[in-house]
């Protein structure tokens, strides 16, 4: 049976891995990066191995459901820029095409904007070199060093994973928003560091206690 990446343009190795590789991620994004990103955490999540990541709220384009998809991003000329890293086939991709009033959960607000594909060669290529960076160690090592490729070869690779530009129309409630659920976080944080200072305190006060 043809394997479904057998058309995308990464060499031999990656396209052996991308079947286990999406489904770990499907996991991982479905029980921890979404979950966290919502919460408000985003920016713990953003690290040169991971790159910086956001949620792109789409409407199913045959459920009219809501779905969720947590892809690397850059912000190229005030709007925001993600690949379609498995091609045109990405359900969010299809999507966001079918439906152009999206959502974006960045790492520090939520967003509401109108997704369109850039076709434009030239923009293209700059909003494809700036996500791929964006992507950190995981970019580089999935699409090689794109920065300095041939105006070529990225423009085979832009074909093949296409580029989403998300303008920004407004601004939408979030976690950090009045009445958002972020409070809880340094709300815990202080909890946990008012304990351990309590328990230490206790700790010092027995092992003077002892040694008198």
């Amino acid at each position: 049976m043809t394997s479904p990446y057998a058309d995308l343009p990464y060499d031999d190795r990656i396209r052996s891995l991308l079947g286990p590789l999406r489904t770990g991620f499907r996991l991982v994004n479905r029980w921890l990066t979404v979950p966290a990103l919502n919460s408000g955490l985003g920016p713990l999540l953003s690290t040169p191995m991971t790159g910086s990541i956001l949620v792109l709220r789409t409407v199913g384009r045959k459920t009219g459901l809501v779905r969720e998809a947590p892809l690397g991003y850059a912000v190229v000329d005030g709007r925001i820029v993600v690949i379609a890293g498995y091609g045109r086939a990405c359900h969010w991709f299809r999507n966001a095409v079918a439906e152009p009033q999206v959502e974006v959960v960045l790492p520090g607000a939520v967003l509401l904007g109108r997704a369109e594909e850039i076709t434009d060669p030239v923009e293209r290529r700059r909003a494809f070199r700036a996500v791929t960076a964006a992507l950190g160690v995981i970019g580089r090592a999935t699409l090689g060093d794109v920065e300095r490729a041939a105006d070529a070869h990225v423009d085979e690779l832009a074909q093949a994973f296409p580029v989403l530009a998300i303008t920004p129309t407004a601004i939408a409630p979030g976690p950090y928003e009045p009445g958002g659920t972020f409070w809880r976080i340094p709300l815990a944080a202080t909890a946990v560091g008012i304990a351990a200072v309590v328990m230490a305190g206790a700790r010092r006060r027995r092992t003077r206690r002892t040694h008198a």
